[in-house]
């Protein structure tokens, strides 16, 4: 049988996606209610797509766009 950690790791980015069926949701739900391993894994997957989410939308610094400029190289 596979582990159920190593089960809740590979539906877990579905899971996150929202697209998992009703049942695979509940079981991963009941799975994540008593591991605080994978729970801790889920809070940080959520928490990282948070912050992508939200420097995706957030506008650049200036000067940081200057020093990413600067580092280009030209295409040859």
């Amino acid at each position: 049988m596979l582990d159920p950690c190593a089960h809740c790791e590979e539906m877990m980015q579905p899971y996150v996606d929202g697209v998992l069926t009703e049942a695979e949701r509940d079981e991963a739900e009941a799975h994540l209610a008593g591991c605080s391993y994978c729970a801790r894994r889920y809070r940080f997957e959520e928490e990282l797509r948070h912050f992508v989410k939200i420097s995706a939308v957030a506008p650049m610094d200036a000067s940081l766009k200057q020093k990413l400029a600067a580092l280009r190289t030209p295409l040859e």
